[in-house]
């Protein structure tokens, strides 16, 4: 359901209103200084400009004053909710409006007119824009008002881009989450602030759900003009909004101009031997015999899991991986009908017609990787890698609920010495409603379930130590979901324990792997023993996914928006079956590194 209001805004043409229905207040007024109007619950009669009327005919109304007063902290828009039964309006049309003041928006407080009967009073020019090169100190302030930005703003998010028209914004490049570059506690406290301060939602104007276009957007959604976070929009306007606890710029036009972020192509790193890994975003294929949809997660039918099996073949081929440490695959066994084993067969029918002799084939786990529906997954090159000792897996506490259980298989390349990855895959942020007081979020910037995240990080350490696999390996590769960012306690422990992080010193522009809230961070990491550390030559993300927005996703959501819209010529339209693009397989990006085999 569409998130924003939903009130009908028909007014009734040539209504009157009563001389002596309530006092005459100016927009201001009605505003005050503070979050909240001074004059809640009370009936008054305001006069303006109508600003901006929402698309699809519901939602209401913002007008905006005529002339403002001297006072720079009182809003001079207002949002008007009209009684039922009235013919609709439209922007430059002056009014005169009495309604009782309330407080509307959600979660957030927009100070609104409801209930409002109008009359209407001809046309009248629209008030100049207040023109913004920063970000106000207080949005507040300009509540209900025309403005432009005169800033270029960067996206940092665009989850809701199609579902609901919005996209994140920032002032001053993109936002990162606090706890990838500081520390957990008062400093990302302090961070957080500081990113709050420079975003802005830009919203499209309508109340519906899933608009057919987004009406800002100069251009429709393309594989050419994909809108991926770190694009540059200029020339924002339209009228500030305040609603579901965010403000907003409801776009009263279509930008000036997208300055695209490009998709990049596959990194090569240096390194024999290359290792992968890769959250697949809940890889399940009904039966495996192209029935049992929909499932627990993943694809809703058939056409969806192909489609989203190509989408991840496409990025493993480009990436060219010896052994691929996997998440969120589908915990149905390792047989031919198997999800994994599904993937390995495309992987090599795929690869075959370059490499003839490719031969993809997964660790097999000695018992059930755990009870979750998902489970993480190893596969290997076994045309260039040799598996050495056995496949090992951690069950119990602490990976008997949430964190679940790791897999770990030692390899050696030709010539080489034996090396160990370990696929892992932590308890994740969600799900707060499940956590006992020690797992809730104790506002640090750590979220949920960090103490069980912190315990599964000790008991890797003790039992890598042992050398589960009995391969005498002395290197090893903690690869995977780890559900922290790279400043948290679960990592912090790990380095303390002589982990080596894969992507220190990089900036983080280039580790991140996942947007959440607006803010890009990396959950997935590449953590070293020191043995391992030594044999490091390379380390990469391809930003393939977290950049995305989802309607380039395997489920097909952006051929709705192309029923009215084709894509660019020589594009094919992402989403479509048989598309094998790599874009938007998951939400988490895909990490490379690169290690000598000796």
């Amino acid at each position: 359901m569409r998130r924003l209001l939903a009130l009908a805004v028909l007014l009734l043409a040539g209504a009157s209103l009563p001389a002596a229905a309530a006092s005459l207040r100016t927009i201001a007024e009605v505003q005050g200084r503070g979050a909240e109007s001074p004059l809640l619950g009370q009936t008054v009669r305001i006069e303006g400009v109508v600003t901006l009327a929402f698309r699809d005919g519901q939602g209401g109304v913002f007008v905006q004053s005529l002339a403002a007063d001297a006072d720079a902290a009182t809003a001079e828009g207002l949002f008007l909710l009209p009684e039922r039964g009235q013919a609709a309006l439209l922007p430059g049309q002056r009014i005169a409006a009495v309604g009782r003041v309330v407080e509307s928006g959600g979660e957030a407080r927009l100070t609104t007119l409801a209930e409002a009967r109008i009359e209407r009073r001809g046309r009248a020019p629209l008030p100049a824009p207040q023109v913004l090169h920063t970000p106000p100190a207080d949005w507040e302030a300009l509540e209900g008002m025309r403005v432009r930005i005169e800033a270029p703003l960067t996206v940092s998010g665009n989850h809701a881009l199609t579902r609901f028209g919005e996209v994140e914004l920032a002032f001053g490049g993109r936002l990162f989450t606090p706890t990838e570059q500081v520390s957990p506690g008062a400093a990302a406290r302090q961070r957080l602030a500081e990113n709050r301060a420079r975003r802005i939602l830009l919203d499209d104007g309508r109340a519906d759900a899933e608009p057919e276009a987004i009406g800002w957007l100069p251009v429709p959604l393309s594989d050419a003009a994909p809108l991926r976070a770190g694009s540059v929009l200029q020339g924002v306007a339209g009228v500030v909004d305040e609603r579901f606890g965010r403000h907003r710029v409801q776009a009263e036009r279509p930008v000036a101009a997208v300055l695209q972020a490009p998709r990049p192509p596959a990194p090569v790193v240096a390194g024999e031997v290359r290792i992968v890994g890769m959250n697949l975003l809940n890889l399940f294929n009904g039966d495996g015999r192209g029935g049992g949809f929909p499932t627990a997660r993943g694809a809703r039918d058939a056409a969806g899991w192909q489609r989203q099996l190509a989408k991840h073949v496409a990025a493993i081929s480009a990436l060219d991986p010896d052994v691929l440490a996997l998440q969120e695959v589908e915990n149905d066994g390792f047989g031919p009908d198997s999800a994994i084993a599904q993937l390995a067969a495309a992987l090599e029918a795929a690869q075959r017609p370059s490499l003839p002799g490719v031969r993809w084939l997964p660790v097999v786990a000695p018992q059930r990787p755990g009870s979750d529906a998902i489970s993480v997954g190893l596969l290997y090159r076994a045309d260039r890698l040799a598996a050495v000792g056995r496949p090992a897996l951690r069950l119990g506490a602490p990976f008997d609920w949430g964190n679940r259980p790791p897999l770990a298989m030692s390899f050696r390349a030709p010539g080489g010495e034996p090396f160990t990855v370990v696929s892992l895959h932590l308890k994740s942020k969600g799900g707060c409603e499940d956590a006992d007081p020690a797992n809730r979020d104790q506002g640090d910037g750590q979220g949920c379930f960090n103490p069980m995240r912190v315990a599964a990080a000790r008991a890797l350490v003790e039992w890598i130590a042992g050398d589960p696999t009995g391969s005498g390996a002395r290197a090893v590769a903690l690869v995977g979901d780890v559900n922290a960012y790279g400043e948290e306690d679960p990592i912090r422990l790990l380095r303390e324990a002589g982990w080596q992080d894969a992507f220190a010193g990089r900036p983080a522009a280039q580790r991140y792997s996942f947007v959440f809230d607006g803010q890009a961070g990396r959950l997935d990491h590449a953590l070293l023993n020191a043995a391992m550390a030594a044999r490091l030559r390379g380390a990469a993300k391809w930003h393939t996914n977290s950049d995305e927005t989802p309607a380039f996703g395997y489920d097909g959501t952006l051929r709705r928006l192309q029923r009215s819209h084709q894509a660019e010529p020589g594009h094919a339209a992402p989403g479509r079956p048989g598309s094998a693009t790599p874009w938007r397989a998951s939400d988490h990006d895909p990490l490379l590194i690169g290690i000598a085999p000796r």
